[in-house]
């Protein structure tokens, strides 16, 4: 596997607190997690503790094909990070404050079965999606 961590940003026009309840409540989740217009999310739960879950079902509209996205939490500080494991790689998530806005850090072990590029750039667009709608809603 490869030891290259990626990492995705965004500032998101919102305070701290909104950015991380749109981030980890399923109601908000569905909204925002998928890379592509023609994917959704119709499902996600989400037990925000150390060893709590995380599921996200993500499918394409047309019923093509679909996966859950679960991971466990391996590490959490309420409103700052945390950090989860999913089939055997991590990502952390990092909330950051400045001026009004909040700076999402989002960085994640790639998997070896596509190109760093593609992961990067479908991470990125989730993240996009996420603070469209946070600064939207």
């Amino acid at each position: 596997m490869n030891t290259t961590k990626i990492t995705v940003q965004a500032v998101v026009s919102a305070d701290k607190l909104k950015v991380w309840n749109y981030y980890t409540a399923p109601e908000h989740i569905t909204k925002w997690n998928f890379a592509d217009p023609s994917w959704h999310c119709p499902s996600a739960s989400n037990d925000l503790r150390i060893g709590g879950r995380y599921i996200a079902r993500m499918e394409a509209k047309d019923g093509s094909f679909g996966f859950d996205f679960d991971a466990v939490y391996t590490d959490i500080h309420r409103g700052e990070n945390f950090t989860y494991e999913f089939g055997g790689r991590f990502a952390t998530v990092e909330f950051n404050a400045q001026n009004g806005t909040t700076e999402v850090i989002v960085t994640f072990d790639p998997e070896s079965e596509h190109p760093i590029d593609m992961q990067r750039n479908g991470w990125q667009a989730i993240l996009n999606n996420f603070k469209h709608y946070t600064e939207n809603n």
